[in-house]
């Protein structure tokens, strides 16, 4: 369906002067397919609130695709652009403000700067808030700038809210994939020396190949064979000093390499000798 495009914005009726926060005015659009603003920068605060469609917005080097529920803030002196989608264009609202309560106060709603998207699709309570900005900035009434100010502050309380409930989220996805990659190191840990695979390990632990390793590397920075090699090379080197009765192929089998060359070879790209010349190093000590 062919969406009409329309555009709305009301401006306080009250010049703006030095105030601990003032509302300066608040819009809303159905923007063209590709409708684009910026590259550019403002001088003041802006919080747009999608209401429905889709877009794209960009800000400190990273681009974020939003939809219906999200917002994007954009701060003072920031360079930033956005744009609708040629398919489904955006229908947002935004507001404008500035003060000298302004940064302090949006920095207590939990907003990183460096990531200012807001995931609030079931907040019922946030477009609501934006409208009734609008109405009280539309009505003109010597009460205007009070009562767009407190529904600002009830609208950045909203966005508390919803922060704090994805962070305690993220924090509840973080503990789980902690105890799935321990699970996943003891399992490393305690079979190393047999002829495992991540394929095996990951049948094992019940959890799809590819989500267990992005999930191992994302915690421990590396990716599970790494930490496998790495496993099976240092138990080699303390068997290399302890064990000087077994051989270098007995040492090998032990901790999972059946190809001594290639256990050689992996042993001197991690310590830059072969078996050979680090025990013998070792034997010298």
């Amino acid at each position: 369906m062919v969406k009409t495009p329309s555009y709305f914005v009301v401006s306080n009726p009250l010049p703006a002067g030095p105030a601990a926060l003032t509302v300066l005015f608040a819009g809303e659009s159905q923007t063209k397919p590709e409708h684009r603003l910026g590259p550019k920068v403002y001088d003041y605060y802006l919080i747009h609130y999608v209401i429905s469609g889709r877009g794209l917005f960009s800000s400190h080097g990273e681009e974020y695709a939003l939809g219906a529920g999200d917002s994007f803030v954009i701060e003072p002196e920031q360079l930033i652009s956005y744009v609708s989608d040629a398919d489904d264009p955006w229908h947002y609202c935004w507001i404008a403000f500035t003060g000298e309560q302004a940064a302090a106060l949006l920095a207590s709603t939990g907003f990183d700067p460096l990531a200012p998207i807001v995931h609030t699709t079931r907040n019922r309570h946030i477009p609501v808030l934006f409208r009734h900005i609008q109405r009280a900035l539309k009505l003109r009434r010597p009460n205007a700038q009070l009562q767009a100010t407190g529904y600002l502050t009830l609208l950045l309380g909203e966005y508390c809210e919803s922060l704090s409930s994805q962070t305690t989220a993220r924090a509840a996805l973080d503990a789980e994939g902690d105890a799935i990659v321990q699970q996943a190191i003891h399992y490393l840990s305690t079979q190393y020396a047999e002829p495992i695979t991540i394929e095996m390990m990951a049948d094992s632990l019940g959890y799809n190949r590819a989500y267990l390793s992005r999930l191992f590397k994302k915690h421990t920075k590396v990716t599970p064979v790494t930490f496998l090699l790495r496993l099976r090379i240092d138990k080699a080197r303390l068997l290399l000093r302890e064990r000087t009765e077994l051989t270098i192929e007995q040492i090998a089998s032990s901790v999972g390499f059946y190809d001594p060359l290639y256990f050689s070879k992996q042993f001197r790209r991690w310590y830059g000798v072969s078996p050979t010349e680090y025990r013998r190093e070792m034997e010298a000590l």
